[in-house]
């Protein structure tokens, strides 16, 4: 019986922590190039309740533009954003019709 109990609560007390911030990928789609995936759908705009991470799988470096500066994510790479604001994230070189992507963070 002992064990029984014992062997759920060490995997409990072994487990590692959730993260608390959500993951959204930014992916390359035609039209428009960049785009926020979110489940099985494409959005301009993300707004987060808390904390994010952005997974940048476009084809080139991200420049996320926030209330306090300017950040860099390049290909392949993640960033997270816990701090307040609205970030505006365009691709380094990116044509003038290309997307810009919004991210709000409450």
């Amino acid at each position: 019986m002992r064990k029984l109990l014992i062997t759920p609560l060490l995997a409990l007390l072994l487990a590692a922590p959730a993260s608390a911030a959500s993951v959204v990928p930014i992916v390359m789609k035609d039209p428009g190039c960049h785009w926020f995936k979110v489940g099985n759908k494409y959005s301009l705009r993300y707004v987060s309740s808390g904390p994010v991470t952005l997974r940048n799988l476009d084809v080139a470096p991200l420049r996320f533009v926030g209330p306090t500066r300017t950040r860099l994510d390049g290909v392949g790479k993640s960033i997270t954003i816990s701090r307040k604001g609205t970030y505006h994230i365009t691709m380094l070189g990116q044509a003038k019709d290309d997307n810009h992507l919004t991210l709000v963070v409450k």
